[in-house]
């Protein structure tokens, strides 16, 4: 068994190379960091808790920065997002970021993704929530081409772009770990029938990224190639 310990890294925690350094002294096999990139104001999305929505979630500072600084900390632990929410960022972009802090850290990154549950705050990026996981699937769909191929080219319903040049490439190859969060049963049912693009399946909590329950040689998703 691999354990990993999850921290939402502010201003007042634990300083990432700091949490690295004892983490990697301790065993642990891995580090895990999530994201929040602003907390909307409205809600039309109630915390998957209950309650109030806690400080550190519109405190958080951004996984790769502070993951790349556990990373240059470390020499074993591994780094990785719980979860990065793919569906706001830029696929192009994160493909490189991805691909960048792959080679920084000498093959360590596991990358940890989810749909989101924040309306408000996906809708601010010009993410539909109705189709977050459509789109989501054809962001690490079309992340997947940039990692492996030369001059990589996309065309989905939501992810388009014609050929191009973008290095570099992931230490890892094909590429590293694609893991895909989920709080509920809908999240493991999701990448049984294909409809989501893991490598792994995991489940997620908000307090940190839990346990992979899915993972190996499955034919779970159609354009699976190991990890």
């Amino acid at each position: 068994m691999h354990v990993g310990a999850a921290m939402f890294f502010t201003e007042y925690s634990m300083a990432p190379a700091e949490l690295g350094r004892a983490l990697e002294e301790r065993g642990f096999e891995s580090v895990w960091a999530p994201e929040h990139s602003h907390i909307p104001l409205s809600r039309k999305s109630s915390f998957p808790s209950g309650g109030e929505l806690p400080k550190q979630y519109h405190d958080v500072m951004d996984p790769f920065v502070t993951l790349t600084a556990a990373a240059a900390a470390t020499t074993t632990l591994k780094i990785g997002t719980g979860v990065c929410l793919v569906i706001q960022r830029d696929t192009i972009q994160t493909a490189k970021l991805v691909a960048s802090l792959d080679q920084v850290s000498a093959g360590r990154f596991l990358f940890g993704i989810g749909g989101g549950w924040n309306q408000d705050e996906m809708e601010d990026h010009g993410t539909v929530y109705a189709t977050r996981f459509k789109k989501m699937r054809e962001q690490v769909e079309a992340m997947r081409e940039i990692w492996t191929k030369p001059k990589p080219e996309y065309h989905g319903e939501i992810v388009d772009f014609p050929p191009m040049m973008t290095w570099p490439k992931p230490a890892q190859k094909p590429h590293p770990p694609v893991i895909v969060g989920g709080a509920f049963r809908l999240a493991a049912r999701r990448a049984a029938c294909g409809k989501a693009p893991p490598t792994m399946i995991g489940s997620s909590c908000c307090t940190g990224f839990g346990q992979a329950i899915i993972g190996g040689k499955s034919t779970i998703s159609p354009w699976y190639s190991g990890f």
